[in-house]
């Protein structure tokens, strides 16, 4: 008898489960906010805040931006020696993310990566294998070519103030099934695919990786964890991904370009846990020549505020699996191209199926007949206003936008030189440090190839313009 009860007992809770699986389900991520709705209003106070304080001391004070992020720690005229203070100043879901707070400062003074099982000390490799907390900071210049994915340990803070670091070739980073990460200031391209061979996670494992995708960064199972002021183009795959029931993530102050698939936000339509992705994307700049995927999500609560989106090629927002996409004071700027001025895409969805997805705009600007489509509660309901979000704020977007990407270098990822610092390896200060330009065969196709659909729209369109000049002449 008690056997029997015990079978009861399971089909009982199996029926509930498949009834109720995803409501459950969205519950069990660490880490995911329960009211993300407070998560959002907490990142408009803070912007709030910081665009008052600005206006009310320009006089007295040029380094206020607005930011609240860059407020916090950039006008420190001694940040240099107050680097960890910077895990003070997240916002959004990916604001408790500690990265290496409290631990030991680990300087890189080795650009190698020759050993992805046995990494020389001195190494970025060494460094974000390590168990306990580091603060990671390099005290020269350094392009970084890796060799294969390069796995990173917990609590862990890469911070390339100071210096101008790239990190290019085989993986790039990969955050799998850990917390408490920081990626600070950091160039991040020309990521290939890689794998089939050993690969060293902690000082105490090592284990056989297949082959990878070619992210710039793949977030995988992971919470906690915060991409700030970074510049990636030109990655296999995606720029940023992150999948399998990641959360509580912040992507800000960055700045993307010469990208097909740009950020993917979630595993699959059908991946349930995803329901509990938490991310905020604040203050970045979409540059030129990006197709797609900014960002493409599946489950989860998106919120997308205050970024500048600038011509995109197909679309900029799109989704599956029923997101919720909260889009506020942001500008988007659409292509030339007539067939592609919609911001929003459902991804091979029906109409009449995606009517119910809460996909909201509010106080977002419009450039160039860019439109977005709502559906769901954003249709009907009134959010109460925040100043950050109302439309004359959105001319301040070029101002929190302004400093978009790694800080004090050109953007474009393909430049060839940067400036060597006072520390930096060589001879003397105010030396020019020339790299070779990165080609196709370094990168190992990363080229922007445009979908045939946009390819064949370009050219009728240029024909059509064609045959009408003709006609007229």
């Amino acid at each position: 008898m008690p056997h029997r009860s015990c079978i009861l007992l399971l089909c009982i809770v199996g029926s509930m489960l498949a009834l109720e699986g995803a409501a459950m389900l969205n519950l069990t991520l660490p880490g995911q906010h329960p009211d993300p709705e407070a998560v959002v209003n907490e990142v408009h106070r803070m912007v709030n805040g910081s665009m008052a304080r600005r206006e009310m001391l320009l006089t007295v004070s040029s380094c206020l931006t607005g930011n609240p992020i860059d407020d916090c720690w950039k006008c420190d005229p001694d940040w240099p020696n107050n680097r960890q203070r910077l895990a003070d100043c997240a916002i959004g879901f990916g604001q408790h993310a500690k990265g290496g707070k409290d631990g030991a400062f680990y300087v890189v003074t080795d650009s190698s990566d020759d050993d992805a099982v046995n990494p020389k000390p001195g190494t970025l490799r060494y460094a974000v294998i390590q168990n306990e907390p580091l603060w990671i900071v390099f005290p020269s210049n350094m392009k970084i070519k890796l060799s294969q994915e390069l796995i990173f340990n917990s609590y862990k803070t890469l911070d390339g103030r100071g210096a101008d670091v790239h990190i290019v070739g085989g993986g790039c980073i990969t955050l799998q099934y850990i917390s408490n990460v920081i990626i600070h200031n950091i160039h991040i391209h020309h990521c290939h695919p890689s794998g089939n061979t050993n690969v060293r996670s902690s000082p105490d494992h090592y284990g056989y990786r297949t082959l990878s995708d070619g992210d710039g960064i793949s977030i995988f199972g992971s919470k906690d964890i915060w991409i700030d002021h970074c510049t990636l183009s030109r990655c296999k795959d995606g720029l940023i991904d992150a999948v399998m029931g990641s959360t509580g993530i912040t992507i800000s102050n960055n700045y993307f370009s010469h990208h097909n698939e740009v950020m993917l936000l979630g595993h699959s339509d059908d991946y349930l846990p995803d329901s509990g992705m938490q991310v905020t994307i604040a203050f970045n700049h979409f540059g030129p020549m990006l197709v797609q995927r900014m960002p493409r999500c599946r489950r989860g609560y998106i919120h997308v505020v205050n970024n500048d989106f600038t011509r995109w090629q197909m679309y900029a927002i799109g989704g599956s699996g029923e997101p919720t996409i909260n889009s506020q004071g942001n500008r988007y700027t659409a292509p030339l191209n007539p067939f592609a001025k919609e911001v929003t895409k459902r991804v091979d969805t029906a109409e009449g199926k995606w009517k119910g997805w809460n996909w909201r705009s509010e106080g977002d600007i419009m450039v160039n007949g860019a439109f977005f489509v709502a559906s769901g509660e954003g249709v009907e309901v009134k959010y109460e206003k925040a100043y950050s979000v109302e439309p004359k704020s959105a001319d301040r977007i070029s101002q929190l936008t302004m400093s978009a990407g790694v800080l004090g270098v050109a953007k474009d990822n393909s430049v060839g030189m940067w400036s060597k610092g006072p520390n930096s390896q060589g001879q003397g200060d105010g030396v020019t440090w020339l790299v070779p330009e990165y080609t196709e065969d370094y990168s190992q196709g990363s080229r922007v190839v445009l979908p045939s659909s946009l390819t064949f729209t370009l050219v009728w369109s240029f024909l059509l313009l064609f045959i009408l000049s003709t006609v007229i002449l």
